[in-house]
């Protein structure tokens, strides 16, 4: 097997053979470590890498798996972290500037679960600025790039890990999600993104963009490898505030289940009022695809969910604006331009209309929960369009033009209101050979029912293991 070969594997993949020590976890880190310094120049998804100190985990990995110390399936596989996750004694920069020499002396919670279960982090990955946008197009470290078209976005915030995972350089990452921040990213680079329940994953550690939508959660190329990092950052944190109390799960555990007799329900309002074709065909095939497989699939009429883009705005740019007062006050000239006049809209806000958004968050969530008790899954485009050029800031759908960085969260959001289990998996490309993604939500702490249908549709399917020019 060539290395290569090796960064292609899933992480279900490798720590069987590790287990079986048919692999040791250094060839696996060093397969990674080259891999990363062939294509990094390309990409530019990483911010600060880690090679001297993933060599020595994987040492101490190699050591342990071989006096039968083995922690579990995550024992020496290589994971990348979104630069606003806290590492004890390693930089954690936001993607900004002004936090660019900043060095946590804590790890974040989902960071000790990583060490605790023997993952090698090789690196802090590339990111919109300060989480707050969709592109990861950033001022300060440059733009991370789609590795299926150099010149095209990855989408956003969490960019730098959606190119990673998907051309190999880690077999697993971590983002986290606002408004659609770990899936977008995933849509548009051909991976796997899951947004776990509101609080079933502690934040504890994680830069704050916005209190009441923060979601953080695993970026991987396969779903079951979602699952195995979910059994290890789930679970109650007293550090954080929002952390809900839980019964431990296996998330893997009902991944092999199908989906025959689920009920799908796909909305009539809001998704596809501003989309692109090819999107909507792709979409409306993998509906056939989870129909095929015997599912009931049934379309359903949400009128609340026109009410998304309205509410989640003004919740997330009024906590976001709070979170970065001090910034704002005294160093705005260090905010790239398109954050920082977000953030000042944010300030501009009215406190009466932010408890208007929130009042109407719960009728909003109201009229979801409703929804949800006919159905298991909700499955929706990740995407209006296939990632757009790095250097274009308005995209033609449907004959419209649309701000792209309105445009990419636009599908997203819903389910951050309400604070929904969403997966993003593949479901096929654009003419132009650009990744399209699939959403699959289910109600609150049904997190393994998300997976579940995710899992068999790409097991269904061949897009996940479609693998990006560079």
């Amino acid at each position: 097997m060539t290395a290569s070969d090796l960064c292609y594997l899933s992480i279900a993949e490798a720590a069987d053979r590790i287990s079986a020590g048919r692999l040791s976890p250094v060839e696996l880190i060093q397969a990674h470590l080259d891999r990363i310094d062939k294509t990094q120049p390309q990409l530019n998804s990483f911010i600060t890498l880690l090679a001297d100190d993933a060599i020595e985990q994987a040492t101490q990995a190699e050591t342990e798996i071989r006096a039968d110390n083995s922690r579990g399936p995550l024992h020496g596989i290589p994971i990348g972290l979104k630069d606003l996750y806290y590492t004890k004694g390693i930089r954690t920069t936001v993607g900004s500037a002004i936090l660019r020499d900043f060095v946590p002396d804590y790890d974040a919670a989902v960071t000790e679960r990583f060490r605790d279960a023997g993952a090698i982090i090789v690196g802090k990955l590339q990111m919109h600025e300060f989480a707050l946008g969709s592109t990861s197009t950033n001022p300060h470290d440059g733009p991370a790039r789609n590795p299926w078209d150099t010149s095209r976005v990855t989408g956003g915030s969490s960019g730098g890990s959606g190119a990673a995972v998907a051309a190999g350089q880690c077999m697993g990452a971590l983002g986290s999600d606002t408004g659609g921040s770990i899936r977008i990213p995933s849509g548009l680079c051909g991976i796997v993104g899951f947004k776990p329940t509101f609080g079933r994953v502690s934040r504890h550690g994680v830069y704050p963009l916005a209190w009441t939508l923060d979601t953080v959660g695993p970026m991987t190329r396969t779903v079951q490898d979602s699952a195995i990092i979910m059994n290890t950052i789930a679970g109650h944190d007293p550090r954080d505030q929002s952390s809900v109390t839980a019964p431990d799960e296996d998330f893997t555990s009902e991944l092999d289940a199908g989906v025959r007799g689920l009920r799908v329900g796909v909305p009539e309002e809001f998704f596809y009022d501003v989309i692109d074709p090819e999107v909507s065909a792709a979409v409306d095939r993998a509906i056939g695809v989870l129909a095929d497989l015997g599912a009931s699939v049934e379309r359903v009429s949400i009128p609340v969910l026109d009410h998304s883009l309205a509410i989640s705005s003004t919740i997330l740019m009024t906590e976001a604006a709070e979170v970065h007062a001090t910034h704002l006050r005294e160093q705005p000239e260090l905010i790239g331009a398109d954050v920082r006049g977000r953030l000042h809209a944010g300030t501009l806000t009215p406190a009466v209309s932010y408890i208007k958004a929130q009042r109407a968050r719960a009728a909003f969530n109201q009229g979801m929960a409703e929804a949800m008790g006919r159905f298991d899954v909700l499955v929706a485009p990740t995407a209006v369009t296939g990632a757009p050029g790095i250097e274009e800031t308005v995209v033609d759908v449907g004959g419209r033009s649309e701000n792209i960085l309105s445009l990419m969260s636009r599908l997203t959001r819903p389910f951050n209101i309400c604070g929904y289990p969403t997966a993003s998996v593949p479901c096929g490309f654009t003419n132009a050979g650009m990744p399209i993604g699939l959403q699959i939500a289910a109600s609150p702490f049904a997190d393994a029912t998300a997976l579940r249908a995710a899992h068999a549709y790409e097991q269904a399917t061949e897009w996940h293991t479609c693998k990006p020019p560079v």
